[in-house]
C-alpha cells in the first residue's frame, strides 16, 4: 500500500505530482475524521454535496481518468441517468468501503504513473460534448487535472465539515497527526 509519497525524497516530477495529489486526497479524507455514517452522508450546506458523496466521486474520477490513460474503459460508465449516483453512497457503500476503494485506486495511480515511459505520452480524450473532438492529452495533463479536481473537492469538503461541526482543516490536520502519533 502506498503511504504518502514525498516529492522531496523522490526528487523527480512524477514524485512531485503524486505528492501533490496525495496531499489533496488527504484533505478529503481528513474531513471525514471522527464522523458517523449519518454525518458523512448529510448535506449541511446549501449544496447537495455530502462528504461521503465527495469521497466516492473523487475515487471514481481518479479511477476513470487513469483507466482512460491506460486505454481502458472506466470501471463505472456515467451518463445523465446515473450521474447523480457518483455523488452519493448507494446501497451497502460506506465511508470505510469508499476509503478502502480509494486507497486501491491511489495505489494503481502511483504504479501506473511510475511505470509509464514518459509523462509526455498521450492518450485520446473521451468522445464527449465537453471535450474537443480528437484531442489528446499527456500523462502530465492527467496528473495535473486530478490534482485540480481533487483540490476543488477538498475545498468543498472543508466547507461541508465546518458546516457540520465547526472543525476546520487546521484542527483536522492536528487531530490526524495526534492520532497517528498516539
Amino acid at each position: 500500500m502506498v503511504t504518502h509519497v514525498r516529492a522531496e525524497a523522490e526528487g523527480d516530477e512524477r514524485g512531485a505530482l503524486l505528492s501533490f495529489l496525495e496531499e489533496q486526497r488527504g484533505g478529503i479524507r481528513r474531513a471525514l475524521l471522527g464522523l458517523t455514517e449519518e454525518q458523512a452522508v448529510s448535506r449541511p450546506s446549501a449544496s447537495e454535496l455530502s462528504l461521503g458523496g465527495l469521497l466516492k466521486h473523487a475515487a471514481e474520477v481518479e479511477q476513470s481518468w487513469i483507466a482512460r490513460a491506460k486505454g481502458e474503459p472506466p470501471a463505472i460508465e456515467r451518463n445523465e441517468a446515473n450521474w447523480h449516483e457518483c455523488f452519493a453512497l448507494m446501497g451497502d457503500e460506506t465511508v470505510q468501503s469508499q476509503l478502502d476503494h480509494w486507497r486501491k485506486v491511489a495505489d494503481e495511480t502511483e504504479a501506473f504513473i511510475r511505470a509509464v515511459p514518459s509523462l509526455d505520452d498521450t492518450f485520446a480524450l473521451p468522445d464527449a460534448p465537453w471535450f474537443p473532438p480528437d484531442e489528446r492529452v499527456s500523462m502530465r495533463w492527467v496528473m495535473l487535472h486530478l490534482i485540480r479536481e481533487t483540490a476543488r473537492h477538498a475545498g468543498h469538503a472543508d466547507i461541508i465539515r465546518e458546516s457540520l461541526d465547526g472543525r476546520t482543516a487546521f484542527e483536522l490536520v492536528a487531530a490526524e497527526r495526534g492520532a497517528s502519533q498516539g
